[in-house]
């Protein structure tokens, strides 16, 4: 090792808080990738190097952690999560998991499953859960025929207070009368028509009880606020959870001023265990640049720019489930234009061919208007790329944030999915991972890259029992693993402005890491999923120990 990668950040020798020994410690530095040993003072890493080299940074007060051959890597940075959504599917009922998957195909079972939980938690004001019913009313092709679910359904489970269901998806809502009368929504038509459109109605015109995209909003900000302690319990609980997965950072791909100003109450009292960067919008939502919406983003930007809250990120759709687009585009140009001559880093969610080369000219519209800057664009899913649009990533400088665990193939939707990681990576872009969760379940990376790596997938296979995984083509895609932990963790810290901080285990460098029951670069493919993290470290501290 030489006596750079040694550098002491400002720290005398034999004074590290802790050193972790006989580790086999992936650094995700180009220069120096792999060593046995590390060394932490509070909430930084001072050295990095061998056994020897470490244990001159031990005193007799220093504490040691003893890898026992144990593999460590930076720790994730999950870069695209609904974090509120997530701890509603915790504190609730969830029953769409790989063990068991019960959906709206099995009324009688669903029910059965919702009003065991309902008398079981008799003090919840409002009933949460997850459970797939969105592809159950779905045609060969993108669009949506009359629901199969309605509202009656779960009346019969709880009458006397609102239920609201969340669709695998996180795109659709599934809720009883009480809710419904609670967002006043009614026979009569809400006068938005963007509104209106996605308020799933029967023949006769009566509230089926599902409402999608834009129309969540309404149900969302009708529901009662939960107090201020009980939203700390949960996130907490959700953030635990990331954890326990190695995960460290994350990226919160839906918000609001009063969400990061949440995060900033936790982070003051000290309850964070998470590095958050929230970006601005709701589920299908378009955005409008109101002089309110400007000064939210300009006072989350002014007020929250630390390594625990951080904002600066606004979220556009340009299209939904289906890929219809959200904006023309000229609106998005003009947003686009708007918004980055203002500095802000845009992300677009995008999964459709069409859509995704929208968001792509909007991007280069506003680089030609605004001229050469540090903006780090995004594009969230990626699924479905014109061959001819690859390059532009690297030209302009985008970054696609994918999700393993969308590989690799819609049928429900009549779509064949194509995910090109490698496509994307040998043409010179930025690739990124993540889970969008609780839209997968669980968010655990060591399954993601398996994936990335098989292009194996878990999916729903059998009605009511644990899901089977299904193998893609296109082998051409498959990853390594270390392709796939770098777009976990150096590259999705990059992603997130962060690269100075987090994503390589260097000196200098907060001590965010995981801890890994077995060698996933050595691994079989087919084992790299079965990996557990056995301790997950945030910013020096342990916060997760199996």
């Amino acid at each position: 090792m030489g006596f750079l990668f040694l550098c002491l950040t400002g720290q005398a020798l034999f004074s590290s808080d802790t050193v972790l020994l006989n580790g086999h410690i992936y650094t995700a530095n180009s220069q120096n990738r792999w060593a046995e040993a590390l060394a932490v003072t509070g909430d930084k890493i001072d050295a990095v190097g061998s056994n020897t080299e470490i244990a001159r940074y031990r005193s007799a007060n220093t504490k040691v952690i003893d890898l026992q051959g144990k593999t460590v890597i930076p720790g994730f940075t999950d870069g695209h999560v609904h974090l509120w959504f997530g701890a509603l599917a915790l504190h609730g009922f969830n029953l769409s998991t790989p063990e068991s998957n019960i959906t709206s195909k099995d009324p009688e079972l669903l029910l059965a499953k919702i009003k065991a939980y309902a008398a079981s938690h008799p003090q919840d004001p409002v009933i949460f859960g997850r459970v797939q019913f969105i592809t159950d009313f779905t045609d060969s092709g993108s669009h949506f025929k009359r629901p199969a679910v309605t509202h009656e359904l779960l009346d019969r489970a709880a009458p006397d207070r609102p239920l609201v269901i969340h669709d695998v998806s996180e795109h659709a809502l599934w809720v009883n009368q009480k809710t419904l009368d609670l967002a006043h929504i009614t026979d009569r038509p809400i006068s938005d028509p963007t509104i209106e459109a996605n308020i799933l109605r029967d023949s006769h015109g009566h509230p089926s009880g599902v409402v999608m995209e834009g129309a969540m909003e309404i149900v969302e900000q009708a529901l009662p606020d939960p107090p201020l302690e009980v939203k700390f319990e949960w996130l907490q609980q959700a953030m635990h959870y990331l954890n326990s997965f190695g995960i460290t950072s994350a990226t919160m791909a839906t918000g609001s001023l009063s969400d990061i100003e949440l995060y900033g109450k936790m982070r003051d009292r000290g309850l964070l265990t998470l590095r958050t960067r929230t970006a601005f919008g709701a589920v299908a939502v378009n955005h409008h640049l109101t002089p309110q919406f400007l000064a939210d983003l300009d006072k989350a930007r002014t007020s929250y720019h630390d390594s625990w809250v951080s904002a600066n990120l606004v979220k556009f759709f340009s299209d939904g489930l289906t890929d219809p687009p959200v904006y023309t585009a000229e609106e998005l140009n003009k947003l686009f234009v708007e918004l980055d001559k203002r500095g802000y880093q845009l992300m677009t969610h995008s999964i459709g061919v069409d859509s995704a080369h929208m968001v792509l000219d909007a991007y280069q519209a506003a680089e030609k208007a605004n001229g050469p800057r540090d903006r780090r664009f995004r594009m969230e899913h990626a699924d479905y790329l014109n061959p001819e649009d690859l390059p532009r990533f690297r030209q302009l400088s985008v970054i696609a944030s994918m999700q393993p665990g969308f590989c690799c193939n819609a049928g429900e939707l009549g779509r064949v999915k194509i995910d090109t990681w490698n496509s994307l990576l040998k043409a010179g872009a930025k690739v990124t991972f993540s889970s969008d969760w609780p839209c997968t379940w669980p968010p655990d990376p060591l399954a993601a890259i398996e994936e990335t790596m098989t292009r194996e997938v878990l999916r729903d296979v059998t009605p009511h029992g644990p899901v089977g995984k299904i193998q893609y083509d296109q082998p051409q895609e498959r990853l390594s693993a270390e392709q796939s932990v770098l777009a976990y963790t150096r590259d999705a810290a990059y992603a997130n402005f962060a690269e100075k901080l987090t994503g390589t285990i260097e000196p200098g460098k907060f001590a965010d890491l995981a801890v890994l029951s077995r060698d996933i670069f050595s691994a079989q493919p087919a084992d790299v999923g079965k990996t557990h993290v056995t301790m997950t470290m945030v910013d020096g501290k342990i916060v997760f120990e199996r």
